[in-house]
């Protein structure tokens, strides 16, 4: 948990750097391809590594630079997840098998590339998004940088470890059950999970019903924000169209003391989970500091009620029956995948149409609590990260039991489609990252990340970093 000689850099030093003259894009792509080679091996970050496009990308962004252009994200290099189209490349999401190249790139990846960033390859995930690790045939282990024989999380664990090993400074995830918070939590990183349309899903109208977002992974509250604005809008048709915010730099939306419900009640999901004590201590500590900040704290819970589970996992199952449909027939899945699709083919053509209509009623309900408060803080996990290899050889109902075990908060926030943040809050006795998340109603992506960096200003978290054993 000690800090290397040399700190990683954060996003935000980069662009100074390349704005003062002081480092070329191409020197920034090269010592990033560099560390992802060297990382391989043994972290294994990357599904794909974009060397020979990123170095032209880097080139073209010193040319802008030199001919005075500017823009949010010049030069930098980021990463994305697997399961977003990238020109040319296979997006296998995680699958083992032949998928055909992307014929165009995923919206979110052409407005990185409008806003400069240079794409320097595509992070692992589990197989199709649907677990809290990152495993599996086709690519093997991604271990976590704080420790070398724990699981970074998932489904955005690549993502998670590329930044937290300073491979890259911020990456795209996303998230239809906490696929961005809880690898964030587990990594000792912020990881934003905006609001349903915030960031594009395109060429999807809509991701796995509606509960699946792209979210972003970073070190530190201002990059999170700034690379959230710049990938932020969408062409999804009609269905997802929230009002424009802007969250970078993060700040000036807390006016005033504002009342935050803590929150340690899980949601029903048919299978018990039990609060880490080391967690629960965590989040008291966090609730302890913004008392200290001077806002109004009160233990309350939100009105999950029975039904959302079904709901979502209607949503969910039937959104990865059409995920496997569009890999296509060259791959071989997971016997869990396989049972999940049978799941999402029954539940598609009997409880999905209600699943959706219930939204609403759902949100009103759950909403209740924000009548009398402005935000939530909940634990992201309910354990630490487990083991790299704790998931293998389980069935469905093993891995399930397992998977809400360790994660059983973070999924209804994706039913509703609500933004939630989660911010790093300390280490337990053995050293693992422990997270919490703070929790809002629609639209508060600008309260949310200017309150996760009032934390950040007086917890100090991003000088943070885990011993390189990677290299």
């Amino acid at each position: 948990m000690s800090k290397p000689a040399v700190g990683f850099p954060t996003l935000t030093e980069q662009l100074y750097r390349l704005a003062g003259g002081e480092v070329t894009s191409v020197e920034l792509v090269r010592a990033a391809l560099d560390r992802i080679e060297a990382s391989q091996p043994t972290l294994n970050a990357f599904k794909v590594v974009l060397t020979e496009s990123a170095l032209a990308a880097a080139t073209a962004a010193d040319r802008r630079r030199a001919a005075g252009q500017d823009a949010p994200l010049l030069g930098v290099p980021i990463a994305v997840k697997d399961d977003v189209d990238v020109a040319g490349v296979p997006t296998a999401f995680g699958s083992q098998g032949y998928v055909p190249p992307a014929g165009a790139d995923a919206e979110v990846v052409r407005r990185l590339r409008e806003a400069g960033a240079v794409i320097v390859g595509k992070t692992n995930t589990c197989e199709l998004g649907q677990w809290p690790f990152t495993s599996g045939p086709g690519f093997g282990y991604t271990r976590n940088p704080w420790s070398r024989d724990r699981t970074p999380g998932g489904s955005s664990g690549g993502s998670a470890a590329a930044v937290a090993a300073g491979l890259v400074t911020a990456a795209i995830g996303s998230d239809g059950a906490g696929s961005v918070r809880i690898p964030a939590a587990w990594t000792h990183l912020v990881g934003i999970k905006p609001q349903r349309g915030r960031i594009s899903t395109w060429p999807l109208p809509e991701s796995f019903n509606g509960i699946t977002v792209h979210g972003v992974l970073a070190r530190t509250v201002a990059d999170a924000a700034l690379v959230l604005d710049a990938v932020a809008g969408n062409v999804d048709a009609e269905l997802h169209k929230p009002p424009p915010v802007t969250v970078y730099p993060p700040g000036g939306t807390v006016s005033g003391a504002l009342r935050v419900a803590v929150s340690t009640r899980f949601p029903f999901t048919g299978f018990r989970a039990r609060l880490h004590p080391e967690i629960r201590a965590a989040v008291e500590s966090t609730a302890a500091q913004l008392g200290r900040l001077g806002h109004g704290v009160v233990a309350a819970n939100p009105d999950y009620g029975l039904r959302a589970s079904w709901n979502f996992l209607a949503r969910s199952t039937a959104g990865v029956m059409d995920a496997a449909y569009r890999l296509g027939d060259g791959v071989t899945l997971d016997p869990r995948t396989e049972a999940n699709i049978k799941m999402g083919r029954l539940l598609s053509e009997t409880v999905l149409r209600r699943a959706r209509k219930r939204e609403a009623a759902t949100r009103r309900r759950i909403g209740m609590i924000f009548r009398s408060v402005d935000v939530i803080l909940a634990p992201t996990t309910a354990q630490p990260p487990p083991r790299v290899d704790a998931f293998d050889g389980l069935g469905g109902t093993r891995t399930d039991r397992m998977m809400i075990g360790a994660c059983p908060v973070t999924w209804p926030w994706n039913l509703l489609g609500w933004p939630s943040v989660n911010i790093p809050a300390g280490f337990t006795s053995d050293g693992l990252p422990i997270g919490v998340q703070l929790m809002g109603p629609a639209n508060s992506e600008p309260l949310l990340i200017s309150l996760a960096a009032e934390l950040e200003a007086v917890s100090g978290w991003a000088g943070e970093q885990p011993d390189i054993w990677w290299e």
